[in-house]
């Protein structure tokens, strides 16, 4: 008989044998235990709507093929609200950390956690409602401080067009071809506004677009 103390894991990842491998470390864990795995999100959709029960907590990989994590945290906000999310990646990127945590997940763990960080970031997500490592404690002071504030600038319509669709799933070949401009034409944008917008990254710039109402989500 389940002990009626314990906490439904289920743990989304293309990796099958990450995902394994994680699966029978939570179940070593006292409280926890893993209610199924998924290899993305479309396969986390089809299980739930089989499952009797819901998941306490979704450890979720955020980069997936066929529905990717950041997708699936929109839609796993919308239809279960009440399913916290740890999103789970190799990349420390601070902008894509604040862009998962703005999205509604509730902690963000790199994939070399050790096990005894996992198990606490669990037990705190039931407990308290959310984990927020030490590095993401720092990540959030900044921004409520103004440190990771990027300063307004104005845009020509062709820039403005461009961080649009560059929110989008499209490539920047497939931007060239819609804005009808040579692909170096394009990466002659992406230069200029990762460098006046001191950015490093599409998701940088995503995080500005959408921190500067350029976009909506």
């Amino acid at each position: 008989m389940k002990n009626i103390q314990n906490y439904n894991i289920v743990i989304v990842d293309d990796h099958l044998l990450f995902a394994s491998s994680l699966g029978k470390m939570i179940d070593s864990f006292n409280r926890f235990e893993v209610l199924f795995t998924a290899s993305n999100g479309l396969n986390l959709k089809e299980k739930l709507a089989q499952s009797e029960v819901l998941p306490d907590i979704i450890l979720l990989d955020v980069n997936m093929p066929i529905l990717n994590g950041y997708e699936t945290l929109i839609w796993l906000k919308e239809v279960h609200p009440q399913v916290k999310v740890l999103m789970l990646s190799m990349d420390d990127d601070e902008d894509l950390i604040i862009k998962m945590i703005k999205t509604g997940a509730k902690g963000y763990l790199l994939k070399n956690i050790n096990p005894e960080d996992l198990q606490h970031a669990l037990i705190q997500t039931i407990d308290q409602g959310f984990y927020y490592s030490e590095q993401i404690n720092e990540i959030l002071m900044d921004v409520l401080n103004g440190k990771k504030n990027i300063p307004n600038f104005e845009f020509k319509e062709n820039e403005i067009t461009f961080i649009k669709l560059a929110c989008t799933e499209n490539t920047y070949k497939e931007i060239a071809d819609i804005m009808n401009l040579s692909p170096r034409t394009i990466d002659g944008y992406r230069e200029k506004l990762f460098e006046r917008l001191q950015i490093k990254s599409r998701v940088g710039l995503v995080i500005y677009a959408v921190k500067n109402n350029l976009i909506e989500i």
